[in-house]
């Protein structure tokens, strides 16, 4: 019944803009995405690691400017995306499944008043693999903008999220001790807090440095039965 409550309680993960933690690390990517409508040719490039916060800051800035969300599915022709003229597009993971045709079209439009194309993808556009000449000039001429794994500002942000989300007040010294046992990605971090969850609630235990610590005990020594 305790789970079922916690389950009941736990907050949405969320795409707000003020939820999305800068620090020195990722201020230049965040004044980039900023930038719009001043992008260069209308187009950005938005790249980092799995966990780095692509999908939140590009989201956030989706709803900010109202931009239309396509997928790799999208039509491909030039007819296709007439509707989407003059208008703010995201497409997340541009580097696969998106047709060349239409990336080239999406790139042409972003130029026009009141558009824009941000792209997000793990790695920048120049290395994106493109069968169309002339797609594979305009993708080497896209402004990048690169997200870095998170420091221990934006962790340490991420952690305190992921804690709330679930209604959890964590102990004071459990944060410090996890910014040095965890992985620098957002993954990471969502992943320990739901296996501190999970742990406390099973164990009938407060969230605190010493759950953790068992936790990581018990990784630790199934690494060492594995190797």
């Amino acid at each position: 019944m305790a789970r079922q409550l916690r389950l009941e309680l736990r907050r949405p993960s969320s795409f707000r803009r003020e939820d999305f933690i800068v620090s020195p690390t990722n201020a230049d990517a965040v004044r980039a995405v900023d930038s719009w409508p001043a992008w260069y040719g209308g187009c950005l490039a938005l790249v980092g690691p799995t966990g780095s916060g692509k999908s939140h800051l590009a989201r956030a800035w989706a709803t900010r400017v109202d931009a239309a969300v396509l997928d790799a599915e999208h039509g491909s022709t030039a007819s296709d995306l007439a509707p989407l003229q003059g208008r703010p597009i995201l497409i997340e993971d541009a580097h696969q499944g998106v047709a060349d045709e239409t990336l080239f079209h999406l790139i042409n439009m972003a130029g026009d008043e009141g558009a824009g194309l941000l792209l997000t993808a793990p790695m920048a556009p120049q290395a994106w693999s493109a069968s169309l000449p002339d797609l594979r000039s305009r993708l080497n001429a896209v402004p990048v903008a690169e997200l870095p794994p998170p420091d221990d500002m934006v962790l340490e942000g991420l952690l305190k999220n992921f804690f709330r989300e679930r209604n959890i007040t964590p102990a004071d010294d459990l944060i410090p001790y996890l910014l040095r046992r965890i992985e620098r990605s957002a993954v990471s971090a969502r992943d320990i807090v739901d296996r501190l969850d999970e742990a406390a609630v099973a164990d009938h235990r407060a969230v605190s440095r010493a759950l953790a610590r068992q936790i990581f005990e018990i990784e630790d020594e199934t690494l060492d039965i594995g190797e």
